[in-house]
């Protein structure tokens, strides 16, 4: 993506009381365990309400996430996943958005975890850009996707007694993201 001209650019910020960045993956091949990162932070910046050229750049914190379990989430945090301790964070920039009708688009972009970096294309469902309660404005998205683990270092598993693996190699993003639109310097 190009870079937006200082005097049109138009910063957004994700909310996070209204975003939720989260996945699920195959367990004992039966069932999806989902699970969500609660520490992110990101900036899109536009030129004004027209997100064909944006700047996307997300940081979310490793060590922030959660599945429910705690005895699972310390697992991945630990050196056989996510290795939170030496990887703090897991960083997503956008390059290239596609769009296929006035809702829906394409998203390719380097994603990193465990300082192993991996174009992807993420799905992006467009649902508006709508004016708060106090004035502002609020885009939203869905986006979905789906990545290997495995590209990225994330390789630890169990074989199961009646065959088949613990751990599912896919890993379904799904996002609902909510931005806010920022003032003006």
């Amino acid at each position: 993506m190009d870079t937006i001209q200082s005097s049109t650019r138009t910063q957004w910020s994700l909310d996070p009381s209204h975003s939720q960045i989260g996945f699920k993956v195959k367990h004992l091949m039966v069932t999806n365990i989902k699970g969500v990162f609660n520490e992110y932070n990101g900036n899109i910046y536009t030129a004004g309400d027209d997100f064909m050229e944006a700047e996307i750049d997300l940081s979310i914190q490793a060590a922030s996430i959660s599945t429910g379990d705690a005895n699972r989430d310390n697992h991945l945090r630990s050196p056989d996943f996510l290795d939170a301790e030496q990887f703090s964070k897991i960083h997503f920039r956008g390059n290239v958005l596609e769009r296929i009708n006035v809702y829906d688009y394409l998203l390719q972009g380097d994603l990193s975890i465990k300082e192993v970096t991996k174009n992807i294309q993420l799905d992006v469902e467009f649902n508006g850009i709508a004016k708060d309660p106090w004035g502002g404005k609020r885009a939203g998205f869905v986006i979905t996707g789906k990545i290997n683990r495995k590209d990225f270092g994330l390789t630890w598993n169990a074989v199961l007694e009646g065959g088949g693996v613990m751990v599912g190699d896919e890993v379904t993003i799904i996002c609902e993201i909510q931005l806010i639109q920022q003032p003006e310097a």
